[in-house]
């Protein structure tokens, strides 16, 4: 079937999903409803006493779409930013799990990726998967020296299969963009195209290697943390083999207790974990969840799945410093000033307003430590002072505030009475020591003396070419219109006013010259009509114009 009549099949598809949930609106904006007839209005989700909810008619219809549409969910779910509590939480709820591929393809999959027959690669090899998810699934095998190995196999198709989905989602935003003003404020382009970048690297089993490789790297010096192996002779873009990790899920509390674990140590290392990743490596496990940390027989805290991760640039955890550094000092200004260099405004923002909100939040947290703050209540008020003023957060940020959120929540989960707060004023000590000090401060004046010795080289020659357009009269300005809309809307509306009040005016004094002047012989029986019939349309353009004028309030 040619691909072009594929991706209008799945248009279809992906525009009866959403009619039937109730999504409607989601239809025009994106340009599907030349699809499906808007009238039909098909329906057919699951029956129920009460009426299902905007957000769970959201979940359902993604999670009925598939594999890409599922992760966008799960995407969507961490972008408080853009969504309220009612949405994030509804598609938290969404499960990456799909039915497994028979043993036999999977078999066939890693025989031609890594070019040996399977016996010749594994003592054992488990046909039976431990997990299934959307892109992959993971078998239990043995290599041929005794080591105990999860092999991860990409599904056959799934490439293919997510990118027409990114296509057609791309597509759809951009038409969102030209017939829906919210998703051009909130820049649902940028979003998708992040999100676009997110779900590849989840799709390239090579780059998870290497960010699994990195953590160990990062964790090299604590024998408590245990990062799994890779085994890069046996691992492609589509095939990935990890050194097993066996132990307790950290959220299965009655084994842990039944081993004679100390929960609330538990919390504070995975705690500790977490944070260093965030504040001091610059480089962090973005997908938290209790599956993926497990309790080793020793009490090591081993870690998986490293296909979804975060960075912290050296800028960004400067401006982090700075922003906890206003919430500290509980000064509003510096907060602004935080605020929009950590890349949140996209366009015009009412700096006046957005500071009265900030000043109101710091009140809310005045003359109370750090230590003794509660992370989840204190970022989700945070996070709505972002939507109410259409600022956009950076995808590293917004993975950031998932992260420091999940590894509280997960905390909690083991010991309700830890709080991650308490920890933070050490990492964020160290980040303000490493800020401000003299070494610091010198590398940045070396960087900064070299970018102003290349200004001052470049300067003449930019003036001159400055100069040579102002001579030549080929200057150019320009500036973006931001704000001025209303009063060109206004002053449309006033020329066409006025433009009707000219036509009305000379309709009656056309009419009037006529009446004195118009005297043809045989046709004076029309005169009459034709005079009324004039007046009249003079006097409803003439009631028209006063109609409106009065409408507006303003005489």
């Amino acid at each position: 079937m040619p691909p072009a009549i594929t991706r209008t099949r799945r248009a279809r598809q992906i525009a009866e999903v959403l009619l039937r949930h109730g999504l409607g609106y989601l239809v025009s904006v994106s340009g599907l409803d030349r699809f499906v007839p808007l009238h039909r209005g098909l329906l057919g989700h699951p029956r129920r006493a009460e009426p299902y909810a905007a957000p769970e008619h959201l979940r359902m219809a993604l999670d009925e779409l598939g594999a890409a549409w599922i992760k966008l969910g799960q995407f969507l779910a961490t972008r408080a930013d853009l969504l309220p509590p009612s949405y994030q939480r509804e598609l938290a709820k969404l499960q990456d799990a799909a039915a497994p591929v028979p043993g036999e393809v999977a078999q066939a999959i890693i025989e031609t990726e890594l070019g040996r027959s399977l016996t010749d690669l594994f003592a054992h090899f488990d046909p039976q998967p431990l997990a299934a998810a959307s892109i992959g699934q993971a078998h239990a095998a043995t290599l041929t020296d005794g080591t105990e190995v999860v092999v991860k196999v990409r599904r056959p198709g799934v490439v293919e299969q997510v990118e027409q989905d990114l296509e057609l989602l791309l597509n759809l935003a951009h038409t969102a963009n030209r017939h829906w003003e919210l998703a051009e404020t909130y820049d649902i382009v940028g979003i998708v195209q992040e999100f676009a970048l997110t779900l590849r690297a989840e799709l390239d089993y090579l780059r998870e290697g290497r960010n699994a490789e990195r953590f160990a790297q990062h964790f090299a010096h604590n024998p408590t943390v245990h990062i799994p192996r890779v085994f890069w002779d046996y691992t492609t873009s589509r095939v990935l083999t990890l050194e097993r990790i066996r132990g307790i899920k950290i959220d299965h509390l009655e084994a842990l207790d039944a081993a004679g674990f100390n929960r609330t140590e538990l919390a504070e290392r995975v705690a500790r974990i977490l944070l260093q990743m965030v504040f001091e490596d610059g480089f962090f496990h973005a997908d938290p969840h209790p599956g993926n940390f497990f309790v080793e027989a020793d009490g090591t805290i081993g870690l998986i799945d490293f296909g979804m991760v975060g960075t912290v640039d050296a800028p960004t955890q400067d401006r982090l410093a700075l922003l906890l550094l206003a919430i500290a000092q509980q000064d509003p200004d510096r907060l602004v000033d935080a605020f929009l260099e950590l890349g949140v405004a996209r366009g015009h923002v009412d700096r006046l307003t957005l500071r009265e909100d900030l000043r109101h939040f710091l009140l809310a947290y005045y003359d109370r430590p750090l230590r003794e703050l509660r992370l989840e209540p204190l970022l989700k008020e945070a996070l709505t002072i972002v939507r109410r003023h259409h600022l956009h957060l950076p995808t590293n940020l917004v993975l950031l505030l998932k992260t420091v959120t999940m590894a509280e929540g997960l905390a909690a989960q083991l010991a309700p009475d830890f709080q991650v707060a308490e920890l933070l004023p050490d990492y964020i000590h160290r980040l303000l020591l490493h800020r401000y000090r003299p070494r610091t401060w010198l590398r940045r004046l070396g960087w900064t003396s070299l970018e102003a010795a290349e200004f001052g080289l470049e300067l003449p020659r930019q003036l001159r070419r400055l100069l040579r357009a102002l001579e030549q009269g080929t200057l150019q300005l320009g500036m973006r219109p931001e704000g001025f809309e209303p009063l060109i809307a206004r002053l449309e509306r006033l020329t066409n006013r006025l433009v009707l009040g000219i036509i009305t005016a000379a309709f009656i004094v056309g009419l009037a010259v006529l009446m004195t002047t118009f005297r043809l012989p045989g046709v004076e029986h029309l005169i009459g009509p034709a005079f009324g019939l004039g007046f009249l349309l003079t006097a409803l353009l003439a009631a028209y114009l006063i109609w409106v004028i009065l409408r507006s309030g303003r005489i």
